[in-house]
């Protein structure tokens, strides 16, 4: 039975997918900008978490034509407020994934579960980042994928708790990409910000997000340049970071394979 659920959540992303226009037409701002390349294998599974003490959706995507992802490293995503795991296809992540690996980038897994909305940090015995952090990367090793190969990328409270994972968690991560992270002055991130020394960094946001003043004020703040990112028009929504998916996992691909300079 659990076989069978794994394949029916297999197959309904594809339709969620195709929906997913309809879906940003109806909620307001420009839908993403998908790529012209299918998502491969993708699942979508319920994981009991202890270090939430919940159920959680837990979801992988794998470049098409790579199969289950055997071996292949581990991209973890940290999502944003208003999205789950379950909202993950019609975001067309699996065919980002799987335009970045036909353009060229080292292939890789992406691999995401339900943080609420806890900013991914501890909130009495609800830890998201324990779960990230432990949790996942043994579900992930659990199918057979590379855990002991590790980024992270998020976006909005996502970014910000990916930047956070990086600086708390040192040489867990081999990358890091934030999109328009939610971070201030004065926060953890900022706090903890000389330990990213380390590891590679990728920080994006758009000049028209609200965001973006705090945003540049951490990118002085980082004890190293970007190793990628950028700035450019745009808010903060799926329209904007859909036309920063391509470059984004271009770098994490090449941190993850070794081969990205640093």
């Amino acid at each position: 039975m659990r076989r069978r659920t794994v394949l029916v959540a297999c197959l309904t992303t594809a339709s969620a997918a195709v929906a997913g226009a309809g879906v940003w037409s109806r909620r307001g701002g420009p839908a993403p900008l998908l790529p012209p390349a299918p998502a491969g294998m993708e699942r979508l599974e319920r994981m009991y978490s202890v270090a939430r003490g919940r159920v959680v959706d837990f979801w992988t995507a794998v470049p098409h034509g790579h199969g289950d992802g055997a071996d292949l490293p581990v991209c973890l995503v940290l999502h944003g407020s208003s999205k789950r795991p379950p909202d993950f296809p019609a975001l067309g992540l699996g065919g980002f994934l799987t335009d970045a690996v036909r353009r060229g980038a080292p292939p890789f897994v992406l691999a995401g579960a339900t943080g609420d909305r806890l900013a991914w940090q501890p909130a009495g015995a609800d830890d998201p980042q324990r779960m990230v952090a432990e949790e996942i990367p043994a579900w992930c090793a659990r199918r057979g994928l590379d855990s002991g190969r590790l980024a992270a990328w998020g976006w909005s409270m996502g970014g910000y708790g990916a930047l956070l994972l990086a600086e708390s968690r040192p040489g867990l991560l081999r990358a890091v990409a934030a999109f328009s992270p939610a971070v201030g002055p004065g926060d953890p991130v900022f706090r903890g910000i000389t330990r990213l020394g380390a590891t590679p960094v990728g920080l994006w946001c758009g000049t028209d997000d609200p965001l973006y003043p705090p945003v540049r004020t951490l990118h002085d703040a980082l004890p190293a340049e970007p190793a990628a990112g950028g700035y450019g028009p745009g808010r903060h929504n799926f329209g904007y970071w859909s036309t920063i998916l391509a470059p984004a996992f271009d770098f994490i691909g090449a941190t993850l394979d070794g081969s990205a300079a640093t």
